[in-house]
């Protein structure tokens, strides 16, 4: 089975007093790294490898540390919290590509300003103002991290030649947990990418680095990469939409679903962008519906329910087998989400966008039952369908946008 992560709509922030005492650093050792230059107007470009079949996830090489060293970290615009898994007292962790990294001594404390800006609208819950300030991710699959907030530089590499070495808060991991039957991913961490106000993004917003707007780009051949900052984005075709004010996501409100053009009846269904899902979820109705039109469409061709094929729970067989998606793509309708409170604004979504190739020369569904992880209603834009497009989540505009691109190769701006 692929790895089939729902990182997403729900993190909690709690303090675990049972590993209080996992840590007893002091602000006597903090690392001073020199010649710390901020700069205004730039951005910040992060390599991206990983692929939505077979491994399930895309991840970016960020270098943490003095002297730095590189980690990978799942991408997740799901949630706000970005944590390593740490070599410290009281751990458990999954494998990891890195060794474990090994915390600095400089530890947020409870009566730190940024403890209270991580744990809002909540109060710190805390005895002590001197006692270190935990964290505790949860997400939507039920895995979870558990651990202390510490800081560390970050060196980054500007686009305009410059190199800014921002001390940054995150989470230092010493108790990891996967949902059952799920194996882990094989990275060391993940970068929180919500639009929260203590992210990793936040927080070089405040520093006067950039502006917080960033985007991916996912390779369906595998890669990609990831941009902070607003001055390389890319052409004037951006689709633009506004993000919607009742969700604590990246969403763009209710949307309409069509089917090769034709009006489904499926209405009002927000929709929630997640890099963190490897695949993308629709409500119970918008999937009964879906599936309702797929195989009414799939009638005048030769296909078969693949029932033995558990790569997802959706897959059909032909006579022979499929080498790629290109094979079957002409047999497969667009679908389409347009977005009512946003004139023109539609998201189209080519069979590209939702299926996949088993290794087993099967063509599968890469829309899954939202209902079956808790999430009715909705409508999750996982990586299957952000593939080839450039994604803009402009937090400084409140707006979210996309554009067909080649993520294999960066093009900078003229």
């Amino acid at each position: 089975m692929i790895e089939q992560r729902v990182m997403v709509l729900l993190y909690l922030v709690a303090l675990s007093e049972t590993f209080q005492q996992c840590f007893s650093f002091s602000n006597d050792q903090l690392v001073k790294p020199e010649n710390v230059a901020y700069h205004k107007g730039s951005s910040i470009i992060l390599p991206v490898s990983g692929n939505v079949y077979p491994k399930g996830y895309y991840h970016a090489t960020v270098n943490i540390g003095n002297p730095p060293r590189s980690y990978f970290l799942d991408i997740d615009t799901g949630s706000d919290v970005t944590w390593l898994q740490c070599d410290a007292p009281c751990i458990k962790y999954f494998p990891a590509p890195h060794p474990l990294y090994k915390p600095s001594k400089d530890i947020v404390k409870c009566n730190d300003p940024f403890c209270a800006l991580f744990h809002w609208p909540n109060s710190v819950p805390s005895k002590s103002p001197e006692e270190q300030c935990d964290y505790e991710v949860v997400y939507a699959d039920h895995g979870s991290s558990l651990g202390v907030l510490i800081r560390d530089v970050f060196p980054l590499k500007m686009t305009n030649d410059n190199t800014a070495f921002p001390r940054l808060a995150f989470g230092c991991g010493y108790n990891q947990e996967v949902a059952n039957g799920v194996p882990p991913p094989c990275t060391d961490g993940v970068l929180g990418l919500g639009n929260g106000k203590s992210t990793i993004l936040a927080q070089l917003r405040k520093l006067g680095l950039m502006q917080n707007v960033f985007g991916h780009c996912f390779s369906a051949q595998g890669g990609g990469y990831l941009f902070i900052g607003d001055n390389i984005l890319p052409s004037s075709e951006i689709v633009w939409a506004p993000m919607s004010r009742k969700f604590n996501h990246y969403s763009l409100g209710p949307s309409e679903l069509r089917f090769d053009g034709q009006a489904t009846g499926v209405k009002g269904i927000p929709v929630i962008f997640d890099s963190g899902s490897t695949y993308t979820y629709f409500g119970y109705r918008a999937y009964r519906a879906l599936l309702y039109m797929l195989k009414k469409n799939l009638n005048q061709y030769q296909f078969e329910d693949a029932n033995d094929d558990k790569t997802l729970p959706v897959c059909w067989k032909s006579t022979k087998a499929f080498n790629s998606i290109h094979d079957v793509k002409n047999l497969f309708k667009p679908l389409i989400l347009s977005f009512p409170n946003s004139k023109n604004v539609q998201l189209q979504l080519s069979p590209e966008a939702y299926l996949i190739v088993s290794d087993r020369g099967n063509v599968c569904l890469g829309i899954l039952n939202g209902a079956d992880v808790g999430l009715e209603g909705t409508i999750i834009i996982g990586d299957i369908s952000m593939q080839d497009k450039s994604v803009i989540y402009d937090n400084e505009k409140q707006q979210i946008g996309w554009v067909s691109a080649n993520c294999d190769r960066l093009q900078m701006p003229s």
